[in-house]
């Protein structure tokens, strides 16, 4: 699906701009962050618990959006925040995929995580990004067909690890280096704006569990496809729906659910928002109420190429317990989950590969 219509105005009602001076008590509160967790790495429970308090230094009116994000939402599905502080000099673009360390970026680092703290915990997974708590999402010479987030192609409407039992509850993008170039749109469609746009018996349809999610390649690697378990699109009360979704790997089970979902697609098309990301802007996306996507750009490979951190957050970690070691946010990889391997966490001398997931 093509982004056909983009409503670029809207985003502006669901964006908090930080002042420079707010911008800058920010800058200070990440370094000296930075500084205290030292060389820790970012899943330990000691640091992700010493970045969580040292929010509660965020501006007032930045922790009240967050605050009223996390519990109500908005109808789009989606909060921007603008001049977050990021690191002054920045390192090129990595043509590999993925920052080497993350104390290379200290200071949009810990902002992040400041955020996504105050949305709830942080969790990761050892399939994306060889378990990753915030991931570099860029382009990778060779890639840019794929439906992944290391491709340049237009990026399908997708809920975020759709698939997983524990998926992401809240999704953030911030933006390192955009690409003024292309300019790319990141868009987002909210469940709560496309309902009106189905008939009655399509809605119907897709709260059925007449539908299942292809897993992501980073999540079964060049194996046979797997999928998700049968599940409905559709869910929750009409006045605070939820949406699960991916308009690449979603297969109707019927031809009852097919023709549903070809409506949710038309639908979806005249329901977009959209934003290009620029330095020190920060999506946020709550991954139960929308989906998104981004249009297409072309990559130069040349270290200035369009940048994002990506980060996710649950509202309780808790149900995801018997799938992480103690004390860690990093689910273990679905193949353990269904015994199909053992040994989790891996050998200290394992080096896990790097792999693409969809943002």
């Amino acid at each position: 699906m093509e982004a056909t219509t983009i409503d670029r105005e809207a985003m502006s009602t669901v964006t908090i701009e930080l002042t420079a001076a707010e911008s800058a008590r920010m800058r200070r509160t990440c370094l000296g962050s930075a500084g205290e967790v030292g060389d820790a790495p970012l899943d330990s429970e000691r640091l992700l618990t010493d970045v969580e308090v040292a929010a509660g230094a965020l501006p007032e009116r930045l922790l009240r959006a967050l605050s009223r994000f996390r519990r109500s939402g908005n109808p789009f599905g989606t909060l921007r925040i603008r001049n977050v502080p990021i690191d002054d000099s920045l390192v090129p673009t990595p043509d590999g995929g993925d920052v080497s360390d993350w104390r290379c970026v200290p200071v949009a680092t810990i902002a992040q995580l400041m955020v996504v703290s105050r949305l709830g915990e942080v969790i990761a997974y050892a399939d994306e990004k060889g378990g990753r708590v915030v991931q570099d999402v860029v382009p990778v010479k060779g890639a840019e067909q794929r439906q992944e987030n290391c491709g340049s192609t237009f990026l399908e409407l997708h809920t975020e690890d759709g698939f997983h039992p524990f998926k992401p509850d809240f999704l953030t993008l911030l933006c390192m280096r955009g690409d003024p170039a292309s300019s790319p749109y990141t868009i987002t469609c909210a469940a709560q704006r496309v309902l009106p746009w189905l008939a009655e018996e399509t809605v119907a349809t897709l709260r059925q569990p007449l539908f299942r999610i292809r897993h992501s390649i980073s999540f079964t690697g060049s194996g046979r496809a797997r999928h998700s378990a049968a599940m409905p699109v559709l869910s929750g009360p009409a006045t605070s729906p939820e949406l699960v979704t991916d308009m690449y790997a979603t297969e109707p089970l019927t031809a009852e659910a097919q023709r549903a979902f070809d409506e949710l697609r038309e639908a979806m098309a005249h329901c977009l928002t959209g934003t290009v990301l620029m330095p020190g802007d920060m999506l946020l996306v709550d991954n139960r109420a929308a989906v998104h996507g981004r249009t297409g750009f072309t990559a130069r490979y040349d270290g200035t190429d369009r940048w994002l951190r990506r980060c996710f957050a649950v509202a309780d970690l808790h149900p995801s317990r018997g799938l992480r070691a103690a004390g860690s946010p990093v689910c273990a990889p679905l193949a353990t989950m269904a015994g199909e391997t053992s040994g989790w966490p891996p050998a200290a001398t394992a080096a896990p590969a790097r792999v693409e997931t969809r943002s």
